[in-house]
């Protein structure tokens, strides 16, 4: 999708938004208000903002289609539907943040903006994305629940759990401080567990073991956890 046709379809939806998702309506006309004085040719050579346009229009058509839904049995069996991380999503931190306050919101929207995201992490997760949904996990992705969220990605096993995990390579004497960071980011959010995890780059078979370790503790991990395991 080209940049200017994301500008019309942002202003298409939050046209459709005002009458059945008021909050969704107000999130999509802030993002409007941010963009719209871009012109489409800066606007597409920002990837990340692009992408993370592309990413929010797919969820607002999304929310729209269940909240379209004639009645509550009907939305909520729509959910029920999904893959227990897309569930997850839709029905709890997603319409979380259409409604509450995100104080790291206009920051983040800054840095996408001037180019200073760059998602070190995407060459990991890719990889540790796969092996999950080869062994029959699901995993859900997205820039809200990353820069707003403190959450790399929300991950589920056979017991159908979803997990909020943070990947990173900070070294062991620095890590304490970012922990605590996201620790009060997922209680703020009111994410009742989570996993903090963090790597060395150079281990052996690095991928099998945080998906081991990602995996084991969506299905076993305590509510009220919030987890710092160091690998």
């Amino acid at each position: 999708m080209q940049a200017k046709d994301t500008k019309q379809q942002l202003r298409l939806l939050i046209q459709e938004a005002s009458v059945i998702a008021p909050d969704l309506a107000k999130r999509l006309e802030e993002i409007n208000r941010w963009v719209k004085d871009v012109k489409p040719g800066s606007l597409t050579a920002k990837r990340f903002v692009i992408l993370f346009l592309q990413q929010m229009l797919q969820d607002a058509e999304v929310w729209l289609k269940l909240k379209s839904l004639p009645s509550e049995e009907e939305q909520q069996s729509a959910l029920t539907a999904l893959n227990p991380t897309l569930q997850y999503w839709y029905s709890y931190l997603f319409p979380k943040w259409l409604r509450e306050n995100d104080p790291k919101f206009y920051i983040w929207r800054q840095k996408l903006m001037a180019g200073e995201f760059n998602q070190e992490d995407a060459k990991l997760i890719n990889p540790i994305a796969n092996n999950i949904k080869n062994r029959g996990g699901t995993i859900v992705q997205r820039y809200i629940a990353d820069l707003s969220m403190a959450t790399d990605i929300i991950v589920s096993s056979r017991q159908e759990k979803p997990l909020c995990i943070q990947l990173t390579s900070v070294s062991e004497e620095f890590s304490q401080e970012k922990f605590d960071d996201w620790e009060n980011t997922l209680i703020l959010w009111t994410i009742d567990r989570g996993l903090f995890l963090s790597y060395n780059p150079r281990a052996t078979d690095l991928v099998n073991q945080i998906v081991n370790i990602l995996l084991y503790n969506s299905d076993n991990l305590t509510i009220g956890s919030y987890l710092n395991f160091n690998l």
